[in-house]
């Protein structure tokens, strides 16, 4: 399975959602791959946040090696999830739909931890305390995430 992460600026949330993941991909020998992007074009070619890189650092897991990309139309190709982080990015991701096989790819991450309950990851750029809390709610919605869909 081919999952992309997807927030607006691709330096906060999705790193860590990107990381977060693939470290449980890892830890659980799944043929998974990972990756994340942003709807937004602000970072093109940054690396996380100092704060996200901090936080997932602190979970041991290194995500100071990725860069922020926009997402794109091919990644409905790429891709067989994609996962936002707010109803925002969701329409954003939707509106660059091709047809409903690329609609019906993307889902609020937070579904997974919660369904059904469409609850967002709030964006922590403007409130530095809030990357622990992303970190947590991320974490639970990956967990719940391989469970759903181990082979």
């Amino acid at each position: 399975m081919k999952i992309l992460m997807v927030c607006l600026g691709n330096i906060c949330r999705s790193p860590l959602a990107e990381g977060i993941l693939k470290d449980k991909v890892e830890k659980n020998g799944l043929p998974w791959s990972v990756d994340s992007a942003g709807t937004g074009d602000y970072h093109i070619g940054s690396m996380p946040d100092t704060r996200s890189v901090a936080v997932a650092k602190k979970y041991n897991i290194d995500i100071s090696g990725q860069q922020a990309r926009q997402f794109k139309t091919k990644d409905f190709i790429d891709f067989d999830l994609i996962l936002v982080m707010d109803a925002s990015n969701y329409r954003n991701v939707v509106n660059l739909a091709r047809d409903e096989e690329d609609i019906n790819k993307v889902k609020l991450i937070m579904n997974f931890a919660s369904p059904g309950e469409n609850i967002e990851v709030p964006d922590p750029y403007w409130n530095n305390d809030g990357f622990e809390q992303v970190y947590a709610m991320l974490d639970k919605a990956c967990e719940d995430l391989i469970e759903k869909y181990r082979p």
